[in-house]
């Protein structure tokens, strides 16, 4: 399958940009580890509607204008990841939820390490949001972008927002 990609800057670090032909494959951050889901080579394509389209709902995002994207999604991974992702996107814009609440919300309460496990590996980073998941203690906790971009973006949902 062919990629493409787009790079773009966010307001809180540079932001690669992955899709198929028919839809959004990933969200990286310019300072996470490399390789950190594999996906394969890919092409730029500075055009690319899918990637034009999740830029325009990430600029909307950014400016606070946006809670939820509506973009179509092609997530790469197991059916236990892809059923944590889908139970990542329920969570609301501005709220949190520990590693348990999700593995209770997805009907395997004892699962919380495998939960982790499958946020770290979510590849649509921000768009499936990851970065709502924290500790059960409230602790911030691991982030493909850093926990500074982590903590940027909770303080960032966390503010009102003009809608």
């Amino acid at each position: 399958m062919t990629l493409f990609y787009k790079e773009i800057k966010s307001p809180v670090g540079g932001i690669k940009l992955v899709a198929s032909a028919k839809a959004l494959v990933a969200v990286f951050w310019k300072q996470e580890r490399p390789n950190r889901v594999r996906l394969g080579t890919s092409k730029p394509d500075p055009k690319h509607p899918i990637l034009l389209e999740t830029e325009r709902q990430l600029c909307e995002y950014f400016a606070g204008e946006r809670t939820r994207f509506e973009l179509p999604l092609e997530p790469r991974g197991s059916h236990f990841q892809r059923k944590v992702w889908r139970a990542l996107k329920e969570i609301p814009f501005g709220k949190t939820r520990s590693y348990l609440d999700l593995a209770k919300r997805i009907g395997s309460p004892k699962a919380s390490r495998a939960v982790g496990a499958a946020n770290g590996k979510n590849p649509l980073s921000l768009v499936v949001p990851c970065h709502r998941v924290i500790g059960a203690d409230g602790t911030l906790t691991g982030y493909a972008g850093g926990l500074e971009t982590k903590a940027a973006l909770l303080a960032f949902e966390a503010r009102p927002q003009e809608r």
